[in-house]
């Protein structure tokens, strides 16, 4: 079977070749250097992950070995060592940036890596000051050039012929089901652990992820979330599965020039960050007077209540063609003004701020996964009725979903993990002798085929009245005030739920100056009454989605964000409840005193 006119035994370095055929891009992977975007073609990225490859194989790395790689930024770098990592038969290992020393250490050592590839110094210097405790890491290799430092090109086979010739043998012997990458989660808890994915897992969520993503050859997508994170990864390979063009925003600070420079059609993204993009406008909306003011939040009424599908009937469709035009036409300027489609994932999306989005004509297609599942196990789509707000659509072809009693949701395909390296034990407590994974969240099938997650089952806790509460869907409604940066909702056998709240500096920093307060010492800031007054009728504005047991009635104000370096946050900004508790139980044990 040819492999790239039927990817369905494709290997993931396949995907790129696939592109060549069908069609070659002048820019299938950009990058920021020196004020410009440094482009790589299709044939350019072929070549130079040949020539990654055939060097690999020359420092002795063979089918199977461990290379890892560590970037504080995504960059065309990490796609060719990738790449050629998997044509030699390896398995690349990406590790987050921001994990301790310790950590680090556990993974090199655990995933025995034999090289790293890292992309500055900072990251340099840190692996190297632990290579003594990692007896497997034969190499560093950096990917920003400093002298004496090695340059992650000194591998590279010249001559590009001559590489391929090389790499041959290797490329023939890779199977489909053959283990592509491990991927270390942090999780909220205990040691991290390996999730092995093949070739199969990732390619097979490639493809049938592709049926949701309208785009054509040629589209602009500007990357920002981590490529050590499965959810980016995936889609980098879905974009080139697309003929899609890669740009690399530079920073999470640069990410506004970038959009307006780049104009991407598709970008990914986290809650959080739509969040703060929603409160900036938001902010800019607060700020005008008179008429335009009225128009503005007129139209934000009006985007709150939209469906698709013509639902809300002709009246609105017209009242909604003006605000899209009046309003919404510089959300979308913001925004590189060609937005054609963003996809969210990694947790949950206010279904309000998921309207108010897709309203404006910036559709927002939340999706749902873990990195056990490569990771997309469903997605929102307009076409074929496939959005349903509140819900993270239908299940992907070949996925299969299903409730446990518990209301656990369970999946079963061919984008569920080969297991957790070298763990068998806690693989057979996550993938039943049928086959199906547990992933731990809670959810239900809305008309049978929309999933809904409503709260991991782990967090999920009972207050001394025995009735339970689901933490993360409180928290996502909290968020929705512009005044609560972050939430963590507690009060496991109490008598009623409390939180600890982190407010948004920037939104307090508008209302101190409204007010006539200073903003300068947030630690005096946050015992002001006037402050506190504020925070009280917010959180009892929003308690009203609740019912009387849900609803929170004490709560705190922290001074100092959440951070993954704090120890309150994972890498992928999933809360760390068990810290959190640890770290600020004097305030909790305060709440249930009064």
């Amino acid at each position: 079977m040819d492999r790239l006119r039927d990817l369905s035994s494709a290997r993931l370095f396949d995907i790129i070749e696939y592109q060549l055929e069908h069609f070659p891009q002048s820019a299938s992977l950009a990058g920021h250097e020196d004020g410009k975007w440094r482009k790589y073609s299709t044939q350019e990225v072929i070549d130079t992950a040949h020539r990654v490859a055939a060097g690999l194989i020359a420092k002795g790395i063979q089918a199977g070995d461990r290379v890892g790689i560590i970037s504080s930024t995504n960059r065309p770098e990490w796609n060719l060592i990738d790449l050629g990592v998997l044509q030699v038969g390896g398995v690349d290992v990406p590790i987050y940036p921001t994990i301790t020393e310790k950590d680090f250490t556990f993974i090199i050592n655990h995933s025995e890596c034999r090289l790293v590839f890292v992309s500055d110094e900072d990251l340099y210097k840190k692996i190297q000051s632990i290579a003594e405790d990692c007896p497997t890491l034969e190499g560093i290799y950096m990917f920003d050039r400093a002298e004496g430092v090695p340059h992650w090109t000194d591998i590279l086979e010249p001559d590009v012929e001559k590489a391929k010739a090389i790499v041959a043998p290797y490329k023939e012997k890779v199977d489909h089901e053959s283990l592509a990458t491990l991927i270390y989660t942090s999780g909220t808890t205990g040691v991290p652990k390996g999730v092995m994915l093949s070739h199969k897992n990732l390619v097979s969520n490639v493809i049938a992820s592709s049926e949701r993503l309208p785009i054509e050859p040629g589209a602009r997508s500007l990357s920002f979330l981590p490529l050590c994170h499965v959810f980016e990864r995936m889609l980098i390979y879905l974009y080139a599965y697309k003929g899609s063009n890669v740009y690399y925003a530079r920073s999470l600070e640069t990410i506004g020039d970038d959009m307006r420079d780049v104009k991407p059609h598709i970008f990914t993204a986290v809650p959080r960050l739509l969040e703060k993009v929603y409160d900036r406008i938001i902010d800019k909306g607060e700020a005008l007077d008179g008429m335009k003011r009225k128009l503005f939040f007129w139209a934000v009424s009006l985007a709150e209540r939209f469906e698709y599908y013509g639902d809300n009937g002709p009246i609105y469709g017209m009242k909604l063609a003006i605000a899209r035009k009046l309003i919404f036409s510089k959300w979308k300027e913001a925004l590189g003004g060609e937005v054609q489609l963003a996809a969210s994932g990694s947790a949950a999306l206010s279904p309000r701020l998921c309207r108010i989005f897709n309203a404006a004509g910036i559709p927002i297609m939340e999706g749902y996964g873990l990195t056990e599942t490569s990771p997309v196990i469903s997605v929102n789509e307009i076409d074929n009725e496939g959005f349903m707000f509140g819900t993270t659509g239908r299940p992907i072809r070949d996925v299969q979903v299903r409730i446990a009693e518990d209301g656990e949701i369970l999946c079963k395909g061919p984008n569920v993990m080969m297991g957790y390296y070298k763990n068998e034990a806690m693989t057979a407590e996550v993938i039943d002798s049928d086959g199906w994974f547990h992933t731990g969240d809670i959810g239900e099938l809305v008309n049978g085929e929309y999933v809904k997650i409503t709260d991991r089952k782990k967090e999920i806790f009972k207050t001394s009245g025995g009735k339970y509460i689901a933490p993360q869907m409180m928290e996502n409604v909290f968020k929705q005030s512009r005044y609560i940066e972050q939430i963590m909702v507690t009060g496991e056998n109490r008598k009623h739920p409390s939180a600890l709240v982190v407010p948004n500096g920037e939104a307090l920093e508008d209302f101190c100056e409204e007010h006539g307060m200073s903003s300068r010492n947030m630690e005096n800031l946050l015992v002001d009454e006037r402050i506190i007054d504020l925070f009280d009728s917010e959180i009892e504005r929003l308690n009203t989605d609740f019912s009387q047991w849900e609803k929170v009635k004490k709560f705190r104000l922290i001074a100092e964000p959440w951070s993954i370096e704090g120890g309150e946050l994972t890498p992928t900004l999933k809360l760390r409840r068990k810290q959190v508790k640890e770290k600020y139980g004097h305030l909790i044990e305060d709440m249930y005193q009064e």
